[in-house]
Order: structure tokens, then sequence, then C-alpha cells
């Protein structure tokens, strides 16, 4: 099959009707990205959070259709490692940073996610991270810190572009599996959330759509 027949030939569509509510079986892969204040989603302050929401074209490659990101205020009690900030180079205080509430940023990220799969025709967003257990686990736990009920996530199943990227370019590495997959990466600008999603979903675009080039969608 062509790429310029895939809107016409191929019987793909999901709950909503759309070849992207079908691609990952009524879900849409919603890539997120956090930097917090340590390792533990419990007790460890969130800081930073930005989701890029893909889309498909009409060629059917999958493509990064928006960022968007927010600062955080770290939640009353929270653990903040000074090792953490020096590897992110967040100042948590800034006034600078514009930073939200923790609960008004997540119901911000839920109301963002929830639009999407509204508009994709999905059924339920999908978490994509590169190591997306850190990620997914993060997001969860500031869910239940806030009380928020309307998750727009799966519960415990993640696309996970270091597994992605090791399978297809031999590096798990974000910016060296960038550099395999020739998108551009700069190093003085990662460890900053909106940064770092904007280039997990290229990561993810790149070997999904490289699969489906070479003839491993849709299946035989």
């Amino acid at each position: 099959m062509n790429d310029r027949d895939w809107h016409m030939d191929v019987e793909n569509t999901g709950p909503g009707g759309t070849p992207l509510s079908a691609r990952f079986r009524g879900y849409l892969p919603v890539v997120v990205d956090v930097e917090t204040g340590g390792f533990n989603a419990r007790t460890d302050a969130l800081l930073e959070v930005a989701v890029s929401i893909l889309a498909m074209d009409e060629r059917g490659d999958l493509v990064c259709d928006r960022t968007v990101g927010w600062a955080v205020h770290p939640f009353e009690g929270a653990n903040i490692e000074q090792a953490s900030l020096d590897f992110t180079g967040i100042d948590p205080w800034s006034t600078d940073r514009g930073a939200l509430d923790e609960a008004e940023a997540m119901r911000e990220l839920f109301s963002e996610v929830r639009r999407a799969v509204r508009e994709a025709g999905c059924k339920r967003a999908i978490l994509v991270g590169h190591n997306a257990f850190f990620d997914h686990g993060f997001v969860f736990a500031a869910a239940d810190r806030c009380a928020l009920k309307r998750n727009p996530f799966h519960p415990f199943s993640t696309f996970d572009t270091v597994t992605l990227a090791g399978m297809a370019f031999g590096q798990t590495v974000l910016a060296r599996a960038c550099e395999m997959a020739e998108i551009e990466f700069s190093t003085r600008k990662a460890h900053r959330a909106g940064y770092d999603c904007e280039k997990t979903a290229e990561l993810f675009c790149s070997v999904v759509n490289r699969w489906k080039d070479a003839g491993g969608w849709p299946p035989a």
C-alpha cells in the first residue's frame, strides 16, 4: 500500500471514526515529561510537567501537534534533593517561573489531554515517556494528592521510548537515540520538561513511522 492511499484504502477507524483512534486500539498516545525534586513520586516535589499531543497526518504518519507545559509549586511538605536541582537547573522558589499550585497544574493538564482524546475519537490516553514508569508514577501520585478523579491516562499501561529506541536504534539515552534518529538535540536545553517532552515525542513518532514505512503497519 502506498502512503498516499492510507486514508482511502485502510479500514482502520476506531471508536470515533479516525485513523488515529484505531492505530493504538482506541488509545491516544500522549507524551509526558516531568522534572522533579527526586526519584520518589510519593515524597518528592513535582516541579515541571509537559505533554505533547500527537496527531496523524493524511499520509498516516504520526506527528507532534502541540506541546503544553506547566511549572509547578512544590506541594506542602515535599522533599527536594539538591542533586536534582543541580541536574535540572530549576529554582523552585523563583517567581519568574510562573508556577501553579500542583492541583491547578494537574487539572489543566488533564483537561488538555481529555480534549485531545475527544478530538482524536479515542477512548483514553496512554502515556508515552522516556523511562515511562517514572513520569507515570509522578503523574498518578500528583493526581492522588490532589484527589483528581478524572485521570485520562491508562492506569498501568505505557509506551516507553527507552525500549523502542533500544530496539530501533540501539540506544537508550534520549540524546543519543535522537542523534541516531537524526533528530536535533541540544544538551543545553535538555532536562526541562517542555524540551524533553518534544524530543521524546519526535523520537516516538520516528519509530512508529519507520515501522509503518518498513511495511509493518497496517499488518499484512
